[in-house]
């Protein structure tokens, strides 16, 4: 089981879910924030600190595809190179050893 994060979160800057992270698994982009499922802990404090109700358990997704897409990027954030980046950015073990990264996966950016 595994954290993701929606579309409810685009263009949405509040940071509760930061905030109760325990092992600051969940990265800044742009316009979106991503959790980091290798690095996530799955306690599920961010679920319901957040207040959109962008959180949502990876299983939901199966049979919506409004959420299926957002389980493949997350994925994607963390492994594959963002744009203007040579290297996907993997897991550097928290979000704060990076800060705000400041760009998102093309789907979000299109959003």
């Amino acid at each position: 089981m595994a954290y993701v994060i929606g579309a409810n979160c685009i263009d949405v800057t509040d940071r509760a879910c930061l905030d109760v992270c325990p092992v600051d698994c969940i990265y800044v982009g742009d316009r979106k924030s991503y959790i980091n499922t290798n690095e996530c802990i799955e306690c599920g404090a961010c679920e319901p600190e957040c207040p959109v109700d962008a959180i949502f358990v990876d299983r939901k997704a199966r049979g919506d595809e409004s959420k299926a897409v957002f389980v493949a990027d997350s994925i994607a954030f963390f492994e594959q190179p963002l744009p203007g980046r040579d290297a996907p950015l993997g897991d550097p073990g928290g979000a704060a050893k990076v800060g705000d990264l400041g760009v998102d996966t093309p789907l979000v950016a299109r959003y």
